[in-house]
Formats: structure tokens, C-alpha cells, sequence
């Protein structure tokens, strides 16, 4: 089997177990779910499942690397303005990295007291993230790129959790859009004067 045949089957089977976990968990309770009960359903062995997702959680969170890492990995110039723009496009496209889901996903990570600490905890790694990239960029500026960091990261947080309450409530995926849109422009421009810099 060549390299892009098996790289495509790896995607393939670690997809499978995402879906099949994802719809167990929603069925049925994520903390009722086993690993062999998702490895079963999967028709793969259970190693397999742990080899693909070391964590229980990351069945869930399968977007992990690309949460944690946005915008930074596609920052050109100005991290400020590009996570702007970033930001607009992605609520846009209705994507998963602002808050969107189906309200069954939703509902169980808000019932999961597990699921909503890593919730949290890509949150922070977001605003490693972003510190990082800030203070190596800026690093004469003592404190002040690492509370740009932290003020950038809170407003993509809180505007997560204002699609992510919204997708609780059923409302249509548009709404939310047109909703959120506004409130967005005015939190950006608010951070503008003070971190616009960056």
C-alpha cells in the first residue's frame, strides 16, 4: 500500500470512530459510553480507537489542534486585524471554531461536566497560543503583548459561548449569524484603540 493510500485509510478509520463516537455519546450520555462500546460499533479493536484519540475527550473534540492553533497558523501580517478578519469569515461559514454545532452536540457537552472542562481547556490553549506568537513578535514590549493575548483570546471565547448559548436554544444557524455579527463588530472595535497595534 503506498503512502497516500494508507495516510487516506488512517483519516478514513480515525473519522469512522469520531462519527460513531460522536453519535454514541450523543445518544446515550458521554460519560455512559465506553471505549469498547465505541471500538465495537466502529469495528475496529480498541487499541485502535486509543491509538487515534489517547483521550476520551478528544473523540469529542476532534478539531482540537486546529482550535487551539486558529488564527495564529493563518496570521500574515497584523494579529489583531487578521483574527478580525478571520473571525467575520468564520462566523460567515457557520463553523465550528466560533460555536456551531447541532443542538444535540451542544446539549452534551453542556450536560458534561468533562466536556465542558475541555471546552475550557482548548480556550486556554488558544490563548497560549496567541501569547506565544504575540511575544515573540513583540518582545521589548514587556507585558503588554501577553495581555493582548489574554484580551483576544476572552473576546473569541465570549463570542463562542454567545453562538455556542444560541445553538443551545435552537436558534437557526442564520440567526445566530445576523445576531452575533453586530455584537462582534462592536467587541473588535471596542479592543481596537488599545491592542489594534499588534
Amino acid at each position: 500500500m503506498s503512502e497516500g493510500l494508507r495516510a487516506q485509510k488512517k483519516h478514513e478509520t480515525r473519522k469512522n470512530i469520531s462519527d460513531v463516537a460522536t453519535r454514541l455519546f450523543i445518544r446515550d450520555g458521554y460519560e455512559d459510553v465506553t471505549i469498547a462500546e465505541i471500538a465495537a460499533e466502529a469495528r475496529v479493536a480498541k487499541m485502535t480507537v486509543t491509538n487515534h484519540f489517547p483521550r476520551k475527550e478528544d473523540l469529542v473534540f476532534d478539531i482540537r489542534a486546529d482550535f487551539a492553533s486558529w488564527p495564529t497558523s493563518l496570521v500574515r501580517d497584523s494579529v489583531f486585524h487578521d483574527t478580525r478578519e478571520l473571525y467575520f469569515e468564520a462566523l460567515d461559514a457557520q463553523h465550528a471554531l466560533v460555536g456551531f454545532s447541532g443542538p444535540g452536540f451542544a446539549r452534551m457537552i453542556k450536560q458534561s461536566p468533562v466536556l465542558t472542562n475541555a471546552l475550557h481547556e482548548l480556550h486556554r490553549e488558544r490563548e497560549a497560543t496567541l501569547t506565544e506568537l504575540l511575544t515573540g513578535r513583540h518582545p521589548e514590549n514587556g507585558i503588554e503583548p501577553v495581555l493582548a493575548a489574554a484580551h483576544l483570546a476572552t473576546l473569541l471565547r465570549v463570542l463562542f459561548q454567545e453562538v455556542f448559548d444560541r445553538i443551545l436554544g435552537d436558534q437557526p444557524k442564520h440567526e445566530i449569524v445576523d445576531a452575533v455579527w453586530p455584537v462582534a463588530e462592536q467587541a473588535f472595535d471596542q479592543l481596537e484603540p488599545v491592542f489594534g497595534r499588534y
